[in-house]
């Protein structure tokens, strides 16, 4: 207990205090307490520092490494009042994927501060699509040549994105040399520093912060607040007293959290006496400490080998539960760890750190924390770009960087291509005895070639032919691509098939072709030759359909027609052979009965129609039969060359070999060829005379065999589903989307179809498309059913309204009680068989009958050509006559009821007709 009633506590500080940044801390501390008890004048206890010099060695204790953090679950009292250096990967693999950068190599002292951070490092990379081709670990203790090597060493990679993570001291002497030798001031270079070295930027003797132009920096985000204005004023003031000869420090982010780590200790502290003391009493207080029985003897820098004071759990649990904020932002312990959200990315130019935008866990990339702050940005994550501002890159360059380029040793890349026998349109290698080299040619090297020329920078090449030193092929597809894996080749140049399983260990490009296997088969030879190929044209469903409509519309015009029109009247059989006569013959439009009903006349002018869509189709589909039909294929597909057991060919050293062997195909049954000329002579011997039966083969080099043998040979499929043809490189290789960008300028352009016509336009020939010489498949129904629907919907609604109207005007006859029902439908049958001498058909036709003689009683009688019959045409009309008796009295009335039915010779109907002189007829 002090003089003035204060409990002193004392608190060891491990420092190397002849480094300048020691000496800010230590002034912070101070400063801290100082600032405290001015502020707390009421507690009860006071810090004590109890300074000690590290030389150097700062054990473990006092580095900020983030291994020890994972120790915090067996040692509750350890914690650690500066950031994690892992929570700062996210940021960094944001700036990675705003700039699409695919390879990125970490740099980083061989300590466990540096070693710390690459895993997190890794797997955040990883999750944006970043791979790390090479670690580049350099010793704390490592001379400037042994610096220098690594430099050098990174040059001759073609990644140009690096990580720097180590303490300020390693990493300013290795800036300073990748300045000396040119790796600092040349465009195309990207290099980000981590929180632990951009927050010592103010630290930083002017002549690195000159060799580290252009860098990018993550750095913890420090709120500028009048309170930390306050802090940082005392603090230079006391430490110009403490520190004359140190001139130009800053008090850095380290520093703040030093002076935030007092007042959290101070609070913890007094809380925790306080507590010991009202539950033992002021008597009772001692702060030794108690060594731990699980300490360990052999490793003194093991935190387990700490002893533990006796107020140790209290102080614990009052400093776990300590939050305020402090001049560096929140203070908040979580699992004995300080907890920070937001960083601020720098870019270094001129003098120091440039700010260029933040990143937040719940936003990313942001230009401003004002818009972090906004409603509108709640759950947007963004990693883009645009939100940072502009950064001027190493060389004094404002184009953002590819991420790589071409190593500075100027080595030319290693491009593989296949020696082939055939198909030489897409490949073709030529040896130059006299020289020995070799002259790459083809419709796959013109496409390279294009494809680079459109890369915004040089790519140094040369093409090696995968061959033997006797200058024959050297192996397959699959083992010419496992050259690059086996990092042989640094690509490869082929008509090259992109599959699933060769991606597993090679990248390939977009594809420069079209995709799909295929087959290619013989043609039947000879068109067949049959009586009834006149029915083909038309599927059985539809020949019955069109039949039954026919009849369906006959007997719908019989209705219409049979009251009004004579020309569908007569005895049945005459009936019903017209009907069927008229309506099938306008299927060939001939026929020749008028129809007088604008119903009937409504149904046959939408039958017509629906006729002359049948006929013209059927004409079309017969004529495209009888040309077409001779170059249908013999085989359509795999299966019947399974099932008949035929043999069939593949390219020599293609993937296709595999394709066929997956299907069932058995060795004896799968042959190779290696050009065109030795596939057409295996297809014209067949598979029984020891041919093929068929060629299966990438539609691309099918196309060129049948741009030759198209008058014998015809395409099938695709039957199997592939990418087409791509280039080939490592995987990860950032060439890949190059490459693929610059393949789509080339095919969406001109330049495509000139290379085209380069390479494959002497094959051009007169013979059409393979695909479009195939015969269409028979018409259908379905092809028509609108059509018959129209028909059918106009014939049925004219018979409902001839139906309707009939009944309704024949409506006595159904109403009538005196006779049965089945009576009254025969009446209405008998009605319906009559003529209609309503109809104006008729009335045109109708005069009075007269009782006189020739023109009296049938005046148009005299203007026939009928001679006069000898009998004087005299009719009795008495009420005893068979007309009386018959059918009633004639309405004229006029007729001689003195002449006898004997004399009776002929009766004159409808002006036309003269019948025999025994018929007796009801109408003149």
């Amino acid at each position: 207990m002090a003089q003035n009633g204060t409990i002193p506590v004392k608190v060891g500080v491990v420092l190397d205090v002849e480094t300048p940044v020691a000496k800010v801390w230590l002034s912070s501390l101070n400063t801290g307490i100082s600032d405290f008890y001015a502020s707390h004048p009421q507690f009860k206890t006071r810090l004590l520092l109890n300074t000690r010099d590290s030389k150097g060695d700062v054990v473990g204790a006092a580095s900020a490494d983030p291994s020890l953090t994972s120790t915090n679950s067996w040692s509750p009292y350890f914690f650690r009042t500066a950031t994690n250096d892992s929570s700062q990967v996210k940021a960094i693999s944001s700036l990675v994927k705003a700039f699409s950068w695919r390879e990125v190599v970490p740099i980083y002292s061989d300590t466990d501060y540096g070693n710390g951070i690459i895993p997190s490092l890794v797997d955040s990379l990883r999750d944006v699509d970043a791979l790390v081709p090479y670690r580049s670990v350099i010793p704390p203790s490592a001379s400037d040549d042994q610096i220098v090597s690594e430099l050098y060493k990174l040059m001759t990679m073609q990644t140009r994105v690096f990580v720097v993570h180590m303490w300020y001291d390693l990493g300013s002497r290795l800036f300073a040399k990748a300045h000396e030798i040119g790796l600092m001031g040349r465009p195309g270079l990207v290099w980000i520093v981590t929180g632990g070295f951009t927050d010592m930027l103010t630290s930083l003797t002017p002549r690195v912060v000159q060799s580290m132009q252009g860098v990018l920096g993550v750095k913890t985000f420090v709120p500028q607040t009048e309170e930390l204005d306050d802090v940082r004023a005392r603090w230079k003031m006391r430490f110009r007293r403490e520190n004359p000869t140190v001139l130009d420090a800053e008090l850095n982010v380290m520093g703040l959290w030093a002076y935030d780590t007092v007042f959290a200790l101070a609070f913890a502290v007094e809380k925790a006496v306080l507590k010991e003391i009202e539950l033992r009493g002021k008597d009772s207080l001692n702060f030794t400490f108690e060594k731990r029985s699980n300490a360990s003897a052999d490793y003194m820098t093991d935190l387990n080998s700490f002893g533990v004071s006796r107020i140790g759990t209290k102080l614990c649990e009052s400093l776990s539960g300590t939050k305020f904020r402090g001049v560096a932002g929140d203070f908040s312990l979580v699992n004995g760890q300080l907890q920070s959200s937001t960083f601020q990315i720098v870019n270094v130019n001129g003098n120091g750190g440039r700010e260029i935008g933040f990143w937040t866990p719940q936003n990313g990339l942001t230009r401003t924390l004002l818009l972090n702050n906004s409603s509108d940005m709640s759950g947007y994550y963004s990693t883009s770009r645009s939100n940072l501002g502009p950064i001027i890159w190493p060389g004094e360059s404002t184009v953002a960087p590819k991420g790589w380029d071409v190593p500075t040793s100027e080595k030319r890349l290693r491009i593989g291509v296949p020696v082939k026998e055939g198909f030489k349109e897409f490949v073709d290698v030529k040896i130059d005895p006299s020289t020995n080299t070799a002259e790459v040619t083809g419709f796959s090297i013109d496409v390279f070639k294009a494809a680079v020329e459109k890369l915004p920078y040089a790519l140094p090449y040369d093409f090696i032919p995968f061959a033997k030193p006797n200058g024959s092929r050297a192996g397959t597809y699959d083992e010419m691509l496992s050259q690059v894996y086996y990092a042989n080749y640094d690509a490869v140049v082929a008509d090259s098939t992109i599959r699933a399983n060769r991606s597993l260990y090679i990248d390939f490009t977009l594809p420069y072709t079209e995709s799909g296997v295929v087959m290619v088969v013989p043609i039947k030879e000879s068109r067949r030759k049959s009586a009834w190929v006149f029915l083909e044209p038309l599927t059985w469903d539809l020949w019955v359909t069109s039949t039954c409509f026919f009849v369906f519309i006959g007997f719908v015009v019989w209705v219409l027609e049979h009251r009004i029109n004579d020309d569908f009247r007569g005895p049945p059989s005459h009936q019903l052979g017209t009907s069927f006569w008229f309506s099938f013959s306008t299927m060939v439009f001939a026929h020749r009965e008028r129809v007088v009903s604008n119903l009937a006349r409504f149904v046959v002018i939408i039958w017509v129609f629906v006729v002359l869509i049948l006929t013209q189709s059927y004409t079309a589909s017969l004529t495209s039969l009888l040309t077409v039909e001779q170059l249908q294929p013999k085989v359509t597909n795999l299966e019947q060359l399974l099932k008949k057991g035929d043999k069939v060919g593949y390219l020599e050293s293609s993937h296709v070999y595999g394709l066929l062997r997956q299907k069932g195909f058995v060795d004896s049954n799968i042959i190779s060829y290696k050009s065109v000329e030795d596939c057409e002579q295996l297809l014209a011997k067949g598979s029984a005379k020891g041919g093929i039966a068929a060629a299966v083969d990438d539609s691309p080099n099918m196309k060129l065999f049948l741009a030759q043998f198209c008058s014998k040979y015809t395409m099938i499929g695709p039957i199997f589903k592939t990418a087409g043809f791509g280039f080939i490189f490592p995987k990860g290789s950032p060439l890949v989307g190059d490459i693929s960008r610059a393949i789509l300028n080339v095919t969406e352009g001109d330049e495509m179809k000139q290379i085209e016509n380069k390479w494959f336009k002497f094959k051009e020939s007169n013979c059409p498309d393979s695909q479009a010489r195939v015969s269409s498949n028979s018409l259908s129904v379905g092809s028509f059913w609108g059509l018959f629907l129209i028909a059918g919907i106009a014939s049925v609604v004219s018979l409902i309204i001839f139906v309707i109207t009939f009944l309704h005007k024949h409506r006595q006859i159904l109403l009538g009680s005196g006779d049965s029902m089945w009576k009254r439908i025969r009446a209405i049958f008998k009605s319906y068989d009559q003529k209609d001498l309503s109809s104006h058909t008729f009335r045109k036709n109708d005069k009075p009958v007269d009782h006189h003689v020739g023109s009296d009683i049938c005046p148009n009688l005299q203007n026939s050509n009928f001679p006069p019959s000898p009998s004087s045409y005299l009719v009795d009309t008495g009420p005893n006559s068979p007309i009386s008796r018959e059918r009633g009295t004639l309405s004229s009335g006029r007729f001689s009821p003195e002449v006898a039915p004997e004399n009776i010779e002929l009766i004159v109907q409808n002006n036309a007709e003269i019948t025999s002189p025994n018929s007796l007829a009801t109408n003149v």
